[in-house]
């Protein structure tokens, strides 16, 4: 064999042609470890690209549906954004979102993000008058300031879950009903004192009326807080959560699933409040939502 030291060591012109080849071996190594992708590679990646899309209307408020492959990377706002095994995802345009907006993709065997950029209708606020406000509501003292810190706190928390299911996928239903009396986005001035704006759908309703869940979804809080009485958060998958305010009651529990209509609380007049009513409201992720923009038209 050409390879056995006996031959190599007696034959100096045998032993010169080795390290020839050695050397000849290495140098096509190099080249063939340095090349650019093959067009296969980059066929691939240009099917990914077509298979990723959004639905809905980029306007704010609104809730966004997004399908990809399983193993593409996605982030908006700053957000590492869950995509399901089956590709499918959802996105969130808080109350001022600006525009335009950036959505980062990372598709499977690329190492630098895909850029696609989405211009978003900017929307006009009403504002709100609120009279008759209780006065610790309007500035709470030094001791209410305390407890609203730790209501922040145990709301965060309960907004943490990253479940993989994806009860708002069928879509919502009314919680109850009654006259609309606030809308997302107003801006709320009360006893003459501007707050923040005002985030949820307002329906009127006597004290006791049912309300039922509007997707199912795994309960995550139930607790009195001080600007929003008897509190509900359910979580309907993926980083999207309803709250419901005001309550004055909650028939379920923490830990608890709960499916489309089922009963949940009872409409109250808890918290920051001059009459009985329910507030829903709507986060993903740290974006607030226009629920009534994800309802039928009410009956």
């Amino acid at each position: 064999m050409i390879g056995n030291t006996f031959f190599t060591r007696n034959n100096p012109w045998l032993k010169s042609f080795l390290v020839l080849f050695l050397l000849h071996q290495t140098a096509c190594t190099s080249i063939v470890a340095s090349v650019e992708p093959s067009p296969v590679d980059n066929a691939l990646s240009a099917a990914e690209s077509r298979r990723f899309k959004i639905e809905g209307e980029w306007i704010q408020g609104a809730l966004l549906k997004g399908m990809a492959s399983p193993a593409t990377r996605v982030q908006f706002l700053g957000h590492d954004v869950f995509v399901n095994e089956r590709g499918e995802f959802i996105l969130g345009l808080g109350r001022d979102t600006p525009t335009p907006v950036e959505v980062l993709v990372y598709f499977p065997q690329r190492v630098e993000p895909e850029r696609f950029v989405y211009e978003v209708k900017q929307r006009q606020y009403a504002i709100q008058r609120v009279d008759g406000v209780d006065e610790k509501y309007v500035e709470p003292s030094a001791e209410a300031l305390k407890r609203i810190e730790q209501d922040n706190i145990a709301l965060a928390q309960a907004r943490q879950l990253r479940d993989a299911r994806a009860d708002y996928a069928s879509g919502f239903i009314w919680p109850t009903k009654g006259h609309i009396t606030g809308v997302y986005g107003s801006q709320r001035i009360f006893n003459g004192v501007p707050k923040q704006p005002h985030y949820g759908l307002d329906i009127a309703a006597s004290t006791g009326t049912l309300v039922k869940a509007p997707a199912g979804g795994k309960v995550t809080l139930a607790k009195d807080l001080y600007y929003s009485g008897w509190t509900l958060l359910i979580d309907h998958g993926q980083g999207l959560s309803s709250a419901f305010l005001h309550l004055n009651e909650v028939l379920v529990k923490e830990g608890d699933f709960v499916q489309q209509g089922d009963v949940i609380a009872e409409v109250g007049a808890t918290g920051r409040v001059t009459g009985a009513h329910l507030d829903w409201r709507m986060n993903w992720l740290d974006q607030r939502l226009d629920v009534q923009m994800l309802l039928p038209p009410a009956e």
